[in-house]
This record gives structure tokens, sequence and C-alpha cells, in this order.
């Protein structure tokens, strides 16, 4: 199962590798949970460029600064493409730290899965009652699930950013989330709750052991 219809899917991803190849970008939304899970892809691109990319990006493409998102805006190929940058940008994780959380896969620079878990809880924050919602609560638990996550890691960074009602969101979407797993594949009520009870000990476990530390 998709979100989005396929031709858009096509037309994003072919919108992906055009950037990807000519810019030295670093990939984080939809896209780079897809590049670590291999599953249900995405409608929209969302880098982070320093500021010699983005001036090179504003060559090639027309760029909308958006002020109140702190952000920047293209249309390329009628894919809506959204560029964050270090200094600017307000994302829960400054863009200039999460430079140095980066993994090499598959030709992407891409944000690497506890860093983007929390990108990906700052998204469904601010549109939890939407389709765009739901689709990030299905992407966190894709990474919880498939992308190896580091709870430790995750739990440290939550620390050290001052992040502490995040790990109590993270517990509230694996708990309350039902038909994102059905995106997944996985229907089956019984495997749902241990798959449940397993990421919620997981959760625990590392909160508590963060506490103690």
């Amino acid at each position: 199962m998709e979100f989005w219809n396929k031709s858009v899917l096509e037309k994003s991803w072919k919108t992906l590798l055009e950037i990807n190849k000519k810019f030295n970008v670093i990939l984080i939304g939809g896209w780079a949970t897809y590049i670590h899970t291999k599953t249900l892809k995405s409608r929209d691109v969302d880098v982070i460029a320093d500021f010699e990319t983005l001036q090179k990006i504003k060559k090639t493409y027309y760029l909308k600064k958006n002020p109140k998102l702190k952000k920047y805006e293209a249309i390329v190929n009628e894919i809506s493409v959204d560029i964050y940058v270090p200094y600017f940008s307000n994302l829960p994780i400054p863009p200039e730290d999460l430079e140095k959380h980066v993994v090499h896969l598959e030709g992407f620079k891409v944000l690497k899965p506890e860093p983007l878990l929390i990108m990906k809880q700052k998204a469904e924050m601010e549109r939890k009652n939407s389709i765009k919602g739901e689709k990030d609560r299905t992407d966190i638990l894709n990474l919880l699930i498939n992308a190896n996550i580091n709870m430790k890691k995750y739990i440290e960074l939550t620390k050290k950013y001052n992040l502490p009602h995040y790990p109590t969101q993270l517990k509230r979407i694996i708990q309350e989330s039902l038909k994102e797993y059905k995106y997944m594949g996985i229907q089956n009520p019984r495997k749902i709750k241990k798959i449940k009870e397993k990421l919620l000990n997981q959760l625990q476990h590392e909160t508590q052991q963060r506490k103690v530390s």
C-alpha cells in the first residue's frame, strides 16, 4: 500500500535523483525513511543544504524563502521541494548539527535513523490530524521496525537537545496507531500487539536507564 498515486511517486523519485545528482544535499523526510527501510515512498522532497549549495540551487530553480516556516521552497517537475539550511531553519536538532549525523547509502547522503526519527516526530506534531500526519506516524513506526534504530542513541539525542516530551510522544504513537501498521503490510492483530510490546519495552528500558545515569 502507498499513500500517494504511482505517477506522483515516480515523478517525485525522478526529481530527487535530479537534485541529488546536481547538488550536495542531505536527504531527510519521507524519502530518507524509504532509503533506510525500502517501504513506503514519498510525495515531497526534503533536504538540508549549506549556504554555498543553496546559492547553486538558486541558479537552477526558482526558490521562495518562507520566513514563517524557516525554510526555502521550490517546485521542481510539479514536486514540492523543501530546503532547510544551517542557522536559519527551526528543526528540533539544528541543521548545522545534523550534518554530523549522516550516512552514505545508495549514492545519497542520508540522515541517520535516530535523528531522522526525531525530525519525523516534529512533523507529526505539527500535522497529526491530517493525511500527512498519518504518513508521518507510519514512517515513524517504519523506522522503529525496519531501520535498526538504536533506542539508546535516540534517548541521548532527546536529552542533548532538550526534547523531553519526544519519548512520551513516541510512546503515544506506538500505542495508539493501528492502520499505520497496515500500510506496512502488518495486519495480524497478534503480530501488531507483539510489535507494540517490544517497542514499548525498548523505549521504557532506555528511558529508565537514562534517568538512572
